[in-house]
């Protein structure tokens, strides 16, 4: 099986791409902007006809795109988040009709949701800022494509490597700015929020098995841990396995702008369960420890590195 992994460089696809190449009698290109890749592909600036050329050359039996922006101004994510899969949908039509298609989505596209109750598929989406109404724009794309394709809506991804960008992964390196001070404090923004933490490496296993299931899927999926869990309880043991001695202190910012609004944020997975034999598989402390060590052994490699 010939898969090709778009976004291959950035904290999901690195994943996806880890989990594919373990797989026996799989071959696994990998589509970016880097030199290094096998595939040149820049789903924000390219023609549909150009990209329909090198998925051609490519034949994949499957392509999972992982590529996508959740920073930066309104046109940056739309140029990514919504041109790009539109694009992709138009070149696989082109070049490679009978791939199968697998688009990682993401919950932000349902908007708020209602406390103590799991978000469906079937729920209506009304996304509360840019980056959510710019991926529901990219999971319209791939859904009216005509193509065989599943959108993987994914809840907040954990574990290691998360970059600095989202909050784990801010935290852990707060923490390790910290180091094992006693008298240190750790100013974040309002943590009262409640989030659908799911580990990166289940997420990666749900592209895995939806690349591979055969026949058709449903067109949207729920990827999640599948439980609400404060953000001030994913600090604090993201703390707890740091080690970390300080203080933390809630300074009453509201966030991130696609947090906006939101206070709680729960899917509902039991169409992935039922469709590709999937459930998470790392609880949320196993994931904040893979989070910890990951951050951990970057920073000792970062201090071993000597000075150019």
């Amino acid at each position: 099986m010939r898969v090709l992994v778009l976004g291959a460089t950035g904290y999901l696809g690195g994943h996806v791409v880890q989990r594919l190449r373990a797989l026996p009698d799989t071959h696994v290109l990998v589509g970016g902007r880097s030199p290094a890749a096998d595939l040149t592909v820049d789903l924000a600036r390219d023609r549909p006809r150009d990209l329909a050329e090198s998925l051609a050359s490519a034949a994949p039996d499957a392509v999972v795109n992982c590529a996508g922006a959740t920073g930066g101004d309104a046109v940056t994510l739309a140029e990514v988040n919504a041109r790009g899969p539109a694009v992709l949908c138009a070149a696989l039509r082109a070049a490679a009709p009978a791939a199968r298609l697998v688009h990682l989505g993401s919950a932000a596209e349902y908007g708020p949701g209602a406390h103590g109750r799991r978000v469906t598929e079937s729920d209506p989406a009304a996304p509360a800022g840019p980056y959510g109404a710019t991926k529901l724009a990219g999971t319209l794309a791939v859904t009216a494509s005509g193509l065989d394709a599943v959108v993987l809506r994914v809840g907040n991804p954990v574990g290691p490597g998360a970059p600095p960008t989202g909050l784990p992964g801010r935290v852990a390196a707060l923490l390790t700015d910290a180091g094992g001070d006693p008298d240190a404090t750790l100013r974040l923004g309002a943590l009262s929020a409640y989030r659908d933490f799911v580990d990166v490496r289940d997420v990666a296993r749900a592209a895995q098995l939806a690349a591979g299931t055969p026949g058709p899927l449903p067109p949207v999926l729920n990827i999640g841990g599948g439980a609400a869990v404060p953000v001030r309880e994913l600090v604090r043991g993201l703390a707890a396995a740091a080690g970390f001695r300080g203080r933390i202190v809630e300074t009453g910012g509201g966030g991130s702008e696609r947090s906006a609004r939101v206070s709680w944020q729960c899917s509902d997975i039991t169409a992935a369960r039922d469709t590709l034999g999937w459930r998470p598989s790392h609880p949320l402390d196993a994931s904040l420890a893979a989070l910890w060590e990951a951050a951990g052994t970057q920073s000792s490699g970062r201090e071993g590195t000597p000075a150019p």
